[in-house]
């Protein structure tokens, strides 16, 4: 084990750092499911051990941070943070971990993982692709096709979570993460034929896991989507919206114990039961998330007060939160989400709209926008102010513009 040593650094840099690696140790663990891929899982095993040692400054700081009582309680809400991003890396790790002992999955549920919200899918660029020789930053892939770049494959080296400055090369093998609606226009620019990005079926180990695959695929959109609303909750100190991510928890309590009754009924009808175990691991990895957001949102649930500086972790990460009002004239209003391409346009993924008094989480694509609806959405700061100007008609419209973004 890595001996922990302690180093001088702001208490917000390394919330800022933890929350980052969590989110890209959850997508690398689902990539390593997906592809079958050892070396991945050995990375997410090895960005657990960065993990120990930011969990190890944050607990220092706190103390060195809390001179008066009022600065302890307010300090024990930020390490709870913290401890919430420790639960969602363990909970990658312990994935890869059982990947690299040769745990087997379905190959059912690994057809189903592109059907998830957020798909994650590889693709190789070609040599008469648009990027090829380009930086991610001057592509911007995520706020043009919707898609996030997690992991490029060059020759035998892996570069993962590559910047806004890694450049692109031919035979680079991509793998991204995002809306399924931007892997078409994805395909183009990296040179291949878009009816391409449907791989053939491998065909199911047992097919009455059907039902168990789909749960196990709505677990994890749940899980991701009780993350990205326990940070908003924390961010405009709204109790209502962490009162959904408790509810979501709970739901996800149910679906856990209903996804183990369909396994072990399915372990009647089949000699090997080898490949149900991942399945059992699966269900545990989504619900150890949603534990992560119910714990995120303990703080504002237990009125913590919720120091100025969290505000800085969020918007200073790698995946960043906005909350942005539609004006009346805006292109938007009366549009589904379908016909507003927001996935496409803006690389943003919404995670919840406000009408009125009303919250509705989730929204599908054939949810309408409104005049005075509020979007909360999650992605990266070009898209956000794509998403800001398409909301706006010529001026400010009361959006929380944090980005000064015009």
């Amino acid at each position: 084990m890595t001996e922990l040593e302690y180093q001088p650094v702001s208490f917000k840099d390394v919330l800022i750092e933890m929350k980052d690696i969590a989110e890209l140790m959850v997508d690398l663990a689902y990539s390593a499911i997906l592809f079958e891929n050892k070396e991945i899982a050995r990375e997410v095993v090895s960005l657990e051990e960065s993990m120990n040692q930011l969990v190890y400054q944050a607990r220092i700081q706190s103390i060195l941070g809390a001179r008066r009582v009022e600065e302890a309680e307010s300090m024990s809400g930020m390490l709870q943070v913290a401890e919430a991003a420790e639960k969602i890396s363990n909970s990658a790790s312990e994935i890869a971990k059982i990947i690299l002992k040769d745990v087997k999955f379905p190959s059912r549920l690994k057809q189903a993982l592109p059907e998830a919200e957020e798909v994650t899918f590889r693709v190789k660029v070609r040599d008469n692709s648009s990027i090829d020789g380009k930086t991610l930053g001057e592509q911007k892939l995520q706020s043009t096709t919707g898609m996030r770049v997690i992991a490029i494959r060059r020759g035998v080296s892996w570069m993962y979570d590559p910047d806004r400055e890694t450049r692109i090369l031919d035979g680079d093998i991509l793998i991204a993460k995002g809306l399924e609606v931007g892997i078409r226009p994805f395909y183009e620019i990296t040179g291949n034929d878009p009816r391409s990005g449907e791989e053939e079926a491998a065909g199911a180990v047992v097919s009455d896991l059907d039902r168990a695959v789909s749960l196990i695929i709505e677990m994890k959109d749940l899980s991701e989507l009780a993350v990205g609303l326990a940070y908003t909750s924390l961010m405009f100190n709204n109790r209502e919206v962490a009162d959904e991510v408790v509810s979501l928890d709970s739901r996800m309590d149910d679906m856990r114990y209903k996804l183990d009754l369909w396994i072990l009924e399915a372990a009647k009808r089949i000699s090997n039961v080898e490949y149900l175990r991942g399945m059992l691991y699966m269900s545990s990895f989504a619900e150890g998330i949603s534990n992560a957001a119910s714990l995120i949102v303990d703080v504002i649930l237990r009125d913590i007060e919720i120091p100025p500086v969290f505000k800085k972790i969020v918007r200073e990460s790698d995946e960043i939160i906005s909350k942005v009002s539609i004006d009346e004239s805006s292109s938007l209003a009366g549009k589904t989400l379908k016909e507003a391409s927001l996935g496409t346009i803006t690389g943003m993924v919404v995670l919840a709209i406000e009408s009125g008094d009303r919250w509705k989480y989730r929204p599908g694509k054939n949810t309408v926008l409104n005049a005075g609806d509020v979007i909360i959405a999650k992605g990266r700061r070009d898209g956000e102010c794509r998403l800001y100007t398409l909301s706006k008609a010529g001026h400010n419209n009361g959006s929380e513009n944090l980005t000064g973004c015009e």
